[in-house]
């Protein structure tokens, strides 16, 4: 699917558009709905057409509905919608589910987010550029929301509108890594079009007779940022060799090179500061060990998930893989282990230690942790709901609806964390031959969001019997 401008839709729908904008301009703001979302079941990559029936939705909405409920609700996700993960989806489905959202509230930040998943999954980038840009007007601040939106205009070769939303990102975090990085290849990118130099016979060409004139552009908007992160690099070591014994010194040289991608070199800094006297019994110190380990831990499973892609028929570069996955996941449990066995109190860390154990088929050992979790507030539901799903997978359906019902009675409001235990709630009703039991439970989720998971299958295969 492609996006087209409206001079290339169907001449009808031309002059219909040209009718609801007239319409939207007096007032007419219903007219305008009903013509702009007829139009974009016929060309939903038609970009202006979307941005014109969102004028409307938010003319008919009023002020009232901004700083609302929906207009609250964060995801905290950038790349995923749901907090557990509801699977592959229908990318048009889930275009016009969120699109039913966004009519009764153009400021629902989670329909804006699955319109964007949406476009994405059917190559329209533009429009999730469109989705993701909508949010920004709601929530400035979201720095996720930021990130993903310059990475949106870049993959659609809108560099300028990239780099404002870099630019957006580090007057709130100046030295955000991701952020730079994308600065970086913006910039470069941007220079490289300006030049003509899309078209590879004329490369040398232009490099050869452009050199004189483009070089130090170039060089200054691909260093710039490489420029600012070695000086606080450099700044940051010379604080460490003033004061030695400050932590903090260590921990800004640590948080630099993870920036650059130096996970290595991060992980060192790291070990020297537990080194020091006042780092051998500083717990935050250890935990960032422990993260980095991990981390360098992960990068190699990339790696060898890398070289395998490149080389699909390749059996040894296979055995890597999964070999490195296996590596990866001994590691994670043995750290939380080792975690857990220090801190008993911490809470989190036997919530996901629960879960880590739980993925590796331990159930009866999961469900100890989780039940040691729940005493901790910070992880009480999220403990409540690794329980539901251990006496699930032990098919222990009536234990597990216990747990989902603790669980959905704790949570106040239906954000997508809720709509994810009543759905766990519904299946453990199914599963016990309760369907009338389950049917309510799925009602309450299709209520709010007819796109979530399979919510309007269960509930039409119900109706349908």
């Amino acid at each position: 699917m492609a996006e087209i401008p409206v001079t290339a839709l169907d001449p009808r729908h031309q002059k219909m558009i040209e009718n609801a904008r007239v319409a939207l301009d007096r007032g007419n703001f219903d007219y305008a709905l009903e013509v702009t979302t007829q139009v974009l079941k016929a060309a939903p990559g038609c970009v202006a057409v979307r941005r014109l029936q969102r004028a409307a939705q938010l003319k008919n909405a009023g002020p009232a509905s901004r700083g609302g409920f929906m207009a609250k609700m964060s995801s905290g996700l950038s790349s995923a919608p749901f907090v557990f993960g509801g699977g592959k989806k229908d990318p048009a489905k889930l275009m016009e589910a969120a699109e039913v959202l966004l009519s009764k509230d153009p400021n629902n930040i989670p329909a804006l987010k699955r319109l964007a998943e949406g476009a994405q999954g059917l190559g329209l980038l533009e429009t999730v550029a469109f989705a993701l840009d909508a949010v920004r007007e709601i929530e400035p601040e979201n720095r996720a929301n930021l990130l993903a939106l310059g990475e949106a205009w870049f993959t659609a070769g809108r560099m300028t509108e990239a780099l404002a939303a870099a630019d957006a990102l580090l007057r709130l975090d100046p030295t955000n890594g991701e952020a730079l990085s994308l600065v970086r290849k913006a910039s470069v990118a941007q220079t490289v079009n300006k030049g003509g130099w899309d078209s590879a016979a004329t490369y040398r060409d232009k490099l050869r007779d452009e050199a004189p004139t483009l070089a130090p552009s170039l060089a200054a908007s691909v260093t710039t940022a490489d420029a600012l992160t070695k000086r606080q690099l450099a700044e940051s070591l010379a604080s460490v060799t003033r004061e030695p014994a400050n932590m903090n010194h260590y921990r800004n040289v640590a948080q630099i090179y993870r920036q650059l991608g130096d996970i290595e070199s991060a992980l060192e800094w790291i070990r020297k500061a537990r080194q020091q006297p006042a780092g051998q019994a500083d717990p935050n110190l250890e935990k960032q060990e422990s993260e980095l380990a991990t981390a360098a831990v992960e990068k190699h499973a990339r790696s060898a998930e890398a070289a395998a892609a490149a080389s699909p028929h390749d059996t040894a570069a296979q055995a890597q893989v999964a070999a490195a996955r296996g590596q990866l996941a001994a590691f994670k449990l043995a750290e939380a282990k080792r975690g857990v066995e220090r801190y008993p109190n911490d809470y989190p860390a036997r919530y996901a230690l629960g879960m880590l154990l739980l993925e590796a088929g331990e159930v009866d050992a999961a469900i100890a942790q989780f039940q040691q979790a729940q005493k901790g507030s910070q992880v009480r539901v999220a403990a409540l709901v690794g329980l539901g799903r251990s006496f699930k997978a032990k098919r222990l359906f009536d234990l597990a609806v216990s747990q989902f019902t603790s669980a959905k009675s704790e949570l106040p409001k239906m954000d997508d964390l809720k709509k994810e235990v009543i759905y766990e709630l519904g299946v453990c009703y199914e599963l016990l031959g309760r369907p009338d039991a389950a049917i309510a439970e799925y009602k309450a989720v299709y209520s709010e969001d007819i796109g979530f998971r399979d919510v309007a299958d269960k509930i039409n295969a119900f109706f349908a019997r």
